[in-house]
């Protein structure tokens, strides 16, 4: 059933009766139904959940200003105090789970596990800088010597998909996401935390999870699972079932 919640701010989808045990948050540019599945059978070992559409996706409006990771972790915080009164157990996939770990971080009397799976956690490699092309692009319209028109077309040619994909308010998230750092939060977790990988995630690799983990200095452990990709909630709903309904019974 779809309700709304934070005066309706944020829309989500609640599986089950009874308390709500777990809140799903998920990726980016993709929408709360991405856990149905694990939703039902979670609903079937007798835990109910909410799966959340994140400001800018599915049902939920758009933020009122920019802002990445941590301002979504701030908008969803009255959600998350209203849905239970008791630490709930939440999972967090791709962009979801960015918000996820800032939220522990800092609340972690609202939260008594954190299960994250495909999250950019952290950078393996050095960051790659624009094509000299669209640099020379932005720095004639940050001079206004160049039409918006112009500077949008070298956007859509140099950009990435998501970007590509991304307008208004949401393209600025996209941008204040991909400038955070997650290392400050990772190390002052002190929420239990379980990383679940898929072993081809070509979005996040496994290494991400087993750096991250190396990070946290609260209980972690880190499982991978072979012949599956970036899409844990879709590909391996039962995995994530499992791992979730052990947090909750932990």
């Amino acid at each position: 059933m779809l309700r709304s919640y934070g005066d309706s701010q944020v829309f989500g989808e609640t599986y089950g009766t009874g308390p709500i045990r777990v809140v799903w948050l998920h990726g980016w540019a993709r929408q709360a139904h991405d856990f149905t599945a694990a939703a039902q059978l979670l609903a079937d070992r007798g835990f109910a959940s909410v799966a959340l559409d994140l400001p800018g996706f599915g049902s939920s409006p758009a933020p009122k200003s920019a802002g990445g990771a941590q301002l979504y972790a701030e908008l969803i915080l009255p959600t998350v105090r209203e849905v239970s009164n008791s630490p709930l157990v939440v999972v967090g996939h791709s962009f979801g789970g960015r918000v996820g770990l800032l939220l522990a971080s800092e609340h972690p009397e609202l939260v008594k596990e954190l299960v994250l799976t495909g999250v950019p956690l952290l950078r393996l490699g050095p960051t790659r800088r624009s094509p000299l092309a669209y640099r020379v692009v932005r720095f004639l319209a940050g001079h206004h010597l160049i039409s918006d028109a112009r500077l949008e077309a070298a956007r859509q040619k140099y950009g990435s998909s998501d970007y590509r994909n991304a307008s208004g308010v949401i393209r600025d998230v996209l941008v204040a996401t991909m400038q955070e750092n997650y290392e400050a939060a990772l190390s002052s977790l002190r929420t239990p935390v379980t990383f679940l990988w898929g072993e081809g995630d070509r979005e996040a690799p496994p290494e991400v999870a087993e750096r991250a983990a190396d990070m946290v200095t609260s209980s972690s452990n880190v499982r991978v699972l072979a012949g599956v990709g970036h899409f844990v909630p879709l590909e391996a709903a039962e995995e994530l079932v499992d791992v979730t309904t052990r947090a909750i019974r932990s």
